[in-house]
């Protein structure tokens, strides 16, 4: 009995013991709902216990669930954009609403790997959302933000369908190498690689399903993408679903017409200058027409683009679909570019929101009819007193130049224009896929680290054919190289062409609050591995009577390349006024030799929010001031060859083959290579300052940079004889650029039925190389680039220590002081020495503009919305090579028994065109500064047309390319390189649209 009492009493002792522990740790499940001032629900908000542990974020409807300790008496709710506040439980509920910080600032930023709010950032980074894209018959996606962004320039490549633009983000850091900015996609890093069968890589991405910009221009933010980001990084983000399914149309009609066309001599001017300048002979060749050869090719030309897609939420799984299709017809002849584009974007949680999955597909067909572009010049060439068709049927029935009596074509002259687009058909096909899985995982154990993993791929191909007619003049009769003495006629040629880019990263992120020192911090770390891979086809170049003209010396080539990269990065913020980001990352690029294939690049940045210091805290008229400072280097090894490295031997081309007998043998030549190419560094330190006046009415930054890039990969001279290229690309040599950049946006109206804004950037840029020799040399004067028509191996620009980069390279021009009119062949002698030659030639301005501008002003009144975009630059210079081998009588008369049309600046300045140097005059060197107005709108959004109609609609009228306002005498002086010859004119658009949002909720 004693026994079973003492074990009954061993029992309730333990049973009392495990009741008083229970207590200690009994749990308690509260409920809420965290909404916004309006009362709308506030996902992804953060509820934290003051007293004790555990953690969880609120659904899309603002609702959470947490277990906490019994007696946990408070929670703190924060989310990104909102003041985090403190709220009482109250009966197991603790419902929160929360105030919205200064918009702007609490406006969330993607980054490299993550995102932060725009507040928060320490380095030199631009955002721009939709609402602010350019407008208009947009085709590509960099055009959406043309001078919308301080430091960054989008200079159109043409007037082409789909031609795209080239970006430069603060000038460029590169000589040899790639100077185009790294295009992330939703966290694909793409590849810049052309395609076969597109006008351009981005032509297969539909502008439509695009959201937000984000420019990462200095080293401290761009360092986290290491190797690829020495000339910036652009972070393209699309369109996702939201709460609400909404159906969502546009179409849009556009109008394209010529600007304006190359200024050349009319029909009776041509007959009056062969007449006064011309040999009777010459005279003879003349012909009766009068035929406006440029009139002849160019056209007008309709662009269809309509866009439907649908967005919402299915059960918990927020989606969007979209479909696009687009026809642009280009203004030249036969040009036309027809592509279809779908996205699908996908972003379910799962596990109470612990696993977030982001899956995208962006996929775009396209077709594309190219036309000859060769015709342009030939139609700024072709003699206007000829009539387009002959009246015979040789050569298609086209006028063409003859000789030895009209029985064979004149070689060197102009072909017929229309015949060279009539007679040819070249038409391109080529896809694209970019397709991601993004998986985060916030652990449950613990809710503040994160594991994600984003594989990629993105892949293209494309196909094509070329056939020219077997009458046309520029393949009437070809000699083949694989039969020599048969001839081939016509051309039946086909391309092809594969590019893979894959790509799989993983990284942990770990944040932490300590709130005991009002402190927070995040860090991360990762890992990336990329591949690119091309697959190009070689096939036989056949004329269409079957003869082989030649043969590749390989069926098809495969180069490739790999990236392998570590990195890391720590975000630190104290009492939410001094904020420190540092980030590292170390790059493997197997286009080095092994010995130098590791590369480390590391950026820093700080930033001291002046706002929150008590001495401005209530400052009412300061909304924010923040000072930011920030230093990183970066690398380079774009746009180089996969195999520069290594000793190689290649084929001789069919032309170069050598001769035993009757037989012809092709041979092995030694290729350059340099063993020893390493990596291209940028280096770049930057000072910023965020400010927010008058009540958000003026804010805007202001930032000053230094970029310094060192073991420059550079043209290289070769030693004579070595049997290699005169040159290769080595690192040699030292370039810096340093500038300023203001962004300001101000509204000066805002009422309940007004609202006016201004949007300015100002840049200013200017470069320098340093140097380019291994070891000093007083004789070396630079690399010449820049090869110009008109002249045998001319080139016009020099790579020169202490000058910009591709600086003019000329004879300065003597004029008559009666007439202030050049005299031809006469220059100045520079050095004094009595002789005019090379020494006297001197490095004459440059390309790229000192100064760029941008201003965007905004008007809304009611429903009524007009805006317009207006672009300049100034202290950008361009060489006119029309003019300079188009504007002389050697030109026009031809020696070799023809006759040209050319410039009408010939009439004013007389020019004959002979002499080794006049092609080298200052006198062509043009100041290009210019204002132009890009786009000019009109909206109205009308709403609901029908009382019981679900759908709102809004309809614009839009006009791109305005005005050019310029001294530049040539058609454009926007010219990327600097050198003017023969342009693709760009179309001035009228474009009528209609949005249609039909709400399915209701």
């Amino acid at each position: 009995m004693k026994r079973m009492y003492y074990n009954l009493k061993q029992k309730l002792g333990l049973l009392l013991l495990l009741c008083i522990a229970n207590l200690g740790f009994a749990q308690t499940v509260i409920t809420g709902k965290v909404t916004d001032k309006s009362n709308k629900p506030v996902p992804d908000a953060s509820i934290v216990p003051v007293e004790g542990k555990g953690a969880t974020t609120t659904n899309e409807n603002g609702d959470y669930k947490l277990t906490v300790q019994t007696g946990t008496k408070s929670v703190r709710v924060s989310v990104v954009g909102y003041q985090a506040i403190i709220v009482p439980i109250t009966n197991n509920v603790a419902n929160a609403s929360l105030k919205i910080l200064n918009k702007e600032l609490g406006e969330v930023v993607v980054i490299g790997y993550g995102n932060r709010k725009k507040g928060d950032l320490t380095a030199s980074v631009s955002t721009i959302g939709a609402k602010d894209f350019q407008r208009g018959a947009i085709t590509t996606p960099e055009q959406l933000i043309a001078g919308k962004v301080a430091g960054v320039s989008v200079i159109s490549n043409g007037g082409a369908p789909g031609s795209g633009s080239t970006i430069r983000i603060r000038g460029g850091a590169s000589l040899a190498a790639s100077n185009d900015p790294l295009i992330v996609i939703d966290g694909v890093a793409v590849s810049n690689n052309g395609i076969a069968g597109a006008p351009n890589p981005l032509s297969l991405i539909n502008p439509n399903d695009i959201e937000t910009f984000t420019i990462l221009k200095d080293a401290a933010a761009t360092a986290i993408y290491g190797s690829r980001a020495s000339n910036g990084v652009i972070l393209i983000t699309t369109k996702r679903g939201r709460k609400g399914t909404t159906l969502s149309f546009s179409s849009q009609t556009s109008f394209s017409t010529p600007a304006k066309t190359a200024d050349v001599m009319s029909a009776e001017e041509f007959r009056n200058y062969v007449k006064l300048k011309g040999t009777p002979l010459q005279v003879a060749l003349m012909g009766s027409a009068t035929t406006n050869w440029q009139d002849e090719i160019y056209n007008n030309a309709i662009t269809a683009d309509n866009n439907l897609s649908i967005s919402g939420m299915y059960n918990k799984l927020p989606y969007r679909v979209s479909v696009g299709n687009l026809t642009q017809n280009g203004i030249l002849m036969n040009d036309k570019l027809q592509r279809t584009s779908v996205s699908i974007n996908l972003n379910p949680k799962f596990f109470n929101d612990h696993l977030k999955v982001d899956v995208g597909v962006k996929t775009a067909f396209t077709k594309t009819q190219y036309s000859d572009q060769g015709a342009i010049g030939a139609a700024v060439g072709f003699d206007p007193t000829k009539p387009v068709r002959s009246g015979v049927a040789r050569y298609g029935g086209y006028t063409q130049w003859l000789r030895n009596g009209g029985t064979g074509l004149e070689g060197l002259a102009p072909r017929n224009p229309v015949g060279l687009i009539e007679q040819r058909q070249d038409i391109g096909n080529s896809n694209r896929v970019i397709a991601n899985v993004q998986v985060d995982y916030k652990m449950h154990f613990l809710p503040q680290l994160r594991a994600v993993v984003n594989v990629a791929t993105d892949r293209s191909n494309g196909n094509g054919t070329i056939v020219v007619s077997d009458s046309a003049a520029t393949a009437y009769q070809i000699s083949s190289a694989v039969n020599p003495g048969t001839f081939a006629y016509g051309l039946d040629n086909q391309y092809k062409q594969e590019n893979e880019n894959n790509l799989i990263e993983s990284y942990l992120v770990y944040d932490k609050e300590l709130k005991k020192i009002k402190s927070k911090f995040d860090v991360m770390a990762g890992t990336s591995y990329q591949t690119f891979k091309t697959k190009n086809y070689a096939y036989n170049n056949v004329g269409k009577n079957g003869v082989i003209i030649n043969k590749p010396n390989f069926p098809f080539d495969i180069p490739e390349n790999r990236l392998f990269s570590y990195y890391s990065r720590l975000n630190f913020s104290v009492n939410n006024k001094y904020l420190l980001s540092a980030n590292v990352r170390r790059d493997y690029s197997s286009r080095f030799s092994p010995n130098n294939r590791f590369g480390d690049y590391y950026g820093v940045s700080a930033a001291w929010k002046l706002k929150e210091e008590n001495f401005l805290k209530n400052v009412d008229a300061i909304k924010d001031l923040k000072l930011r400072v920030g230093y990183g280097a970066v690398g380079n090894q774009e746009g180089i060859s996969n195999y520069g490295f290594l000793s190689a031997y290649d084929l001789s081309n069919p032309q170069s083959q050598y001769q035993f007998g009757n037989s012809y043998f092709t041979m092995a030549r030694p290729g350059s290579y340099d063993g020893n190419r390493g990596w291209e560094a940028t280096a770049t330190t930057n000072v910023g300052l965020d400010f927010s006046f008058a009540n958000n009415r003026i804010g805007g930054s202001i930032d000053v940079y230094k970029r310094v890039t060192t073991n420059l990969l550079s043209p290289k001279a070769q030693a004579a004889g070595t049997n290699f290229a005169p040159e290769i690309v080595a690192n040699i040599g030292d370039m810096e650029n340093k500038g300023v950049e203001l962004n300001i946006t101000t509204v000066p109206v805002k009422s309940k039925n007004w609202n006016v804004d201004f949007n300015f950037n100002i840049t200013y840029n200017e470069n320098k190389i340093t140097r380019l020799t291994e070891f000093p040399d007083a004789n070396f004067v630079g690399f010449e680039v820049g090869g110009i028509s008109g002249g045998t191996g001319g080139r016009i620009q020099i790579q020169a220590v202490g000058n910009p980069r591709a600086s003019f390279y000329v004879y300065q021009q003597v004029y008559n002081p009666a007439t202030n009119k050049p005299i031809e062949n006469t220059y100045v002698d520079r050095n004094g020495d009595g002789v005019i030659s090379d020494k006297d030639r001197y490095m004459f301005f440059n390309p790229d503009p000192k100064w760029l501008f941008g201003i965007s002003p905004n008007v809304n009144y009611k429903k009524w919305n007009m805006g317009l975009v207006m672009r300049a630059a100034t202290g950008n210079y361009v060489y006119n090579n029309n003019a300079s081998s188009r504007g002389t009588e050697r030109n026009i008369l031809n020696p070799l028994g023809f006759l040209s049309n050319g410039s009408r600046s010939v009439l004013e300045t007389n020019f004959v065109g002979s002499g080794s140097r006049f092609f080298s005059s200052d006198y062509f060197v043009e100041n290009a500064s210019f204002l132009r107005m890009d786009n000019l709108s009109l909206a109205y959004n009308a709403g609901k047309l029908f009382k019981k109609s679900n759908a709102g609609f809004r309809f614009n009228f839009n006009v791109q390319n305005v005005f050019v306002t310029t001294n530049y005498t040539g058609i454009d002086p926007e010219v990327q390189g600097g050198i003017d010859n023969t342009i693709y004119a760009r179309p001035r658009i009228f474009t009528l649209g209609v949005n249609v949002d039909l709400n399915l909720n209701k």
